[in-house]
Parts: C-alpha cells; structure tokens; sequence
C-alpha cells in the first residue's frame, strides 16, 4: 500500500526545533500553504496512480495462475460486472482429494454420501480415463462400494471398450446384469473367463448374444457351477441367441444353472429342437414361449451406479484413438454420391441379428408360476427320473440327471468329476 503524493504536497514532518543561544525553541509554522495542506486528509490508495489489473484465468501454460484462480467463483451480475467468491474449505478439499484420488490407501468405512461426492468431482476431471492412475482409483471405489458404483453394465456392440479396458471392467463387483451382446469375444476371452469369477457370482442377467461362443465356451462357462458349485449360480436369465456354433451337447451344460427362469437359444446350431425342448423342461422346468419374451429386448439392461458417465467417457476416448485419418474432401463427396459411408461413420450392429428377428420360431423359454411350489418340484422330479432311466447312453445326460436322483449308480458321479473337468478347473 501507498499515499498517493503530488509534487507541491508534502508529508507531516511534525514539530520542528532549534537550539538558539544554549537554549531549545520550537519553530513556528506559519506557513499557510504547509499549514492548510497538513490540516487536509489524503486520499488513500491501494495502488499508485496509472495501475491496471488484468485477470488470467484458466490459462492451460501456467498451472501456478490456475491454482489460484481455482479457489474462487466467478460470476456475472445483472450489469454485467465480475464477481467473484471464495469457495468453500469443503470444495478445495474434495477438489484436493480428486486431484490425487489414485494415492488413497483405502475407502472401506468411509461414508458413502461423501464418497459419492468423491467419485464425482474426479470423474469431472476425468481422473479414471488416465491409464494407470484411473485403474488404481476405480479399484479403490469398487472395493469399498461394490454395487453402488456399478450395479449394472450394458457393453452391447463395444467392443472396442472391453479390449481398452479390460483391467477397469474386471474391477466391477456385485453386478447383476450384464450386457455382452455382440462384442465378439469367442471361448477363450479373457472376460469370458472372468465371469466365473467369484466377484461376480451376484450376476442374475447375462446377456451373451452374438459372440462366438461354441459348445467349449460354454462348458467353460458352467464349469464352477456343475462342479464346485459356484460362480454363475444365481443366474436366472441368459441370453445365448445367434451363437451357430452351440449344438445340442452344449445345450446339456446349461442344466446346471437351476434358478434360471428365462433363456435364449436363437440362432444357435441345435439339430433336434423337438429333443431339446423336452429336456429343457423336464431338468429345469423350462417352457418354450410362443411369443417373443419382453426380457430379451436388451431395455432391461442399462448402466447404471455412479460409474455410468464413465463408461461413456472410455467410448469416447477409445473412439478417438483408433479414429482414422480424415478422409480427403474429393473421396468423402464420392462416397455421399455413391451413398457409402466410412469406417468411422458406419454404425455398429450384429450380423446375425436380423437373420435371427427373421427366423419364423424363436427358441425362448421361460418357467412357469405355479400357484404352488411344491407340486411343480415334484413333478419335475418324477419326469426326471422317468427321462434318467431312458438315456443313460449320453454322458452330459447322465452328469446332470445325477443333482435330481440321488438313488442313481455311482459311476454317474465320476463322470461329472472327467479329467477334462479337472483340467478345466485349473486353468482358473
């Protein structure tokens, strides 16, 4: 701070005193001009005369000034004039904390409602995109969370998603429904296998259309169900249409799978449909539906948890990676001419999907409510034992008839425990 001072004015000097003949006297201002100008106040200036102010914000070259400017709102009054305010401790603290969500050693315990807040103020910085760091926090949210990050995922054509970030979707716990339906991803993804993971036996919805799976994936797939009883068990909807590559001995180790209620097998390479029906009902109580069943139109499944932005922000990011060069002006009008689109403009759908919405009998099966439920179990079990002594010959038959007859030969159960099982088992 300073005065602001002329030329002609001159500051207080005080009283003024001069030794004359041994002896001290005080000197007599008489000055008017001295006298009116010490009787006048000053103005007071915070700056000198001639100083501007000019206000940097958000300038990406200089982090110090950003820093800064960071701690303060900025807003416009109805004149027009800046204003500004000081944010609150909470909001520099949560910005903070965002800023270095990938060195927090642990949320378990922490309260929800701020953690909410958390995972929000970093997903506006776009902390889980970076590709280390977003990893290493998103585990920490999911660890903590669990289904309230994510309870359900919808990945259906993307493809592209899943092979960027493979490690970031592997970290979701406790979904119930998901949603892989014409990603590709053939019997010995990665994904593939993780599904029998344990942190994601809450699974209840699996939507698997689409994806080349043969009768070896989905063996795979049932293992930890038929031997350890684990795994895919809570199951009760899944989705296998327009996988040809799935033949009636597939369809054998789906009978594992005991609370499922709805099933898709469209499009697959069954030969006995007749067969196949029957034994769907009789081992799981599996009625074949004449008309298409609302719950395979993918709308049920949705992402949905704090995390749902985020998938979004993976697409985008992922689609700009992998986004060719720009087409040159002469070739893009040629192929508007021709009504051709590029690569990067072409959308994105299941080559089996309308040779599978054109078939004349959809293979869709649902379980039927019983006003009791202990007749239909009964019953089945009767007609399951019935089929049992018919068709021991197949072997998937007899490992599956096994769970629903307990009077039945012991060799059955060795045949459920094969050294190929085994050799399955261990890969995981």
């Amino acid at each position: 701070m300073s005065y602001y001072l002329s030329s002609e004015n001159h500051l207080d000097p005080g009283p003024i005193y001069m030794r004359e003949n041994g002896q001290l006297h005080m000197v007599n201002l008489a000055l008017d001009g001295v006298r009116s100008s010490l009787q006048k106040p000053r103005p007071f200036r915070l700056f000198p005369k001639g100083f501007s102010v000019e206000l940097c914000m958000n300038r990406e070259d200089d982090t110090a000034q950003k820093e800064k400017t960071d701690h303060f709102i900025f807003t416009y009054t109805r004149e027009g004039n800046l204003r500004y305010s000081a944010k609150s401790l909470f909001s520099l603290v949560l910005g903070f904390i965002s800023d270095n969500v990938d060195h927090i050693d642990s949320l378990i315990g922490f309260p929800e409602q701020i953690a909410e807040k958390l995972f929000s103020a970093a997903e506006a910085r776009q902390k889980f995109t970076e590709p280390g760091a977003g990893l290493r926090a998103l585990q920490k949210f999911t660890e903590a969370y669990g289904s309230l990050v994510l309870c359900s995922l919808c990945l259906r054509n993307r493809y592209l998603v899943i092979s960027e970030k493979l490690e970031e979707i592997k970290s979701f716990r406790e979904l119930t429904c998901l949603d892989l339906s014409c990603c590709k991803l053939g019997d010995e993804h990665e994904l593939l296998e993780h599904l029998t993971n344990e942190a994601l036996s809450s699974v209840t919805q699996l939507h698997l259309k689409d994806n080349c799976l043969s009768d070896a994936g989905v063996r795979k797939m049932t293992a930890p169900v038929r031997v350890m009883k684990r795994g895919l068990e809570n199951l009760t909807l899944l989705d296998l249409s327009c996988n040809p590559e799935i033949t009636d001995a597939g369809i054998g180790y789906l009978f594992s799978f005991r609370k499922l209620n709805c099933l898709d097998i469209s499009g697959t390479g069954l030969k006995d449909i007749k067969t196949v029906k029957h034994k769907l009902q009789t081992h799981i109580g599996l009625v074949h539906s004449k008309v298409p069943l609302k719950e395979f139109d993918h709308s049920n499944c949705k992402t949905e948890g704090w995390a749902d932005q985020i998938v979004l922000q993976w697409e985008r990011v992922t689609a700009e990676a992998v986004k060719p060069r720009e087409t040159s002006e002469p070739r893009a009008a040629a192929q508007r001419f021709y009504g051709k689109r590029s690569g990067a403009e072409a959308p994105l759908k299941c080559p089996l999907a309308d040779t599978h919405m054109n078939c004349s009998e959809k293979l869709q099966f649902y379980k039927e409510k019983a006003p009791d439920c202990h007749g239909p179990v009964l019953k089945h079990e009767a007609i399951s034992s019935q089929e049992s002594k018919k068709s021991k010959k197949r072997p998937f038959e007899e490992s599956e008839t096994e769970q629903n007859n307990s009077s039945q030969p012991s060799k059955q159960k060795y045949v459920c425990l094969a050294v190929e099982d085994w050799d399955l088992l261990n890969s995981y």
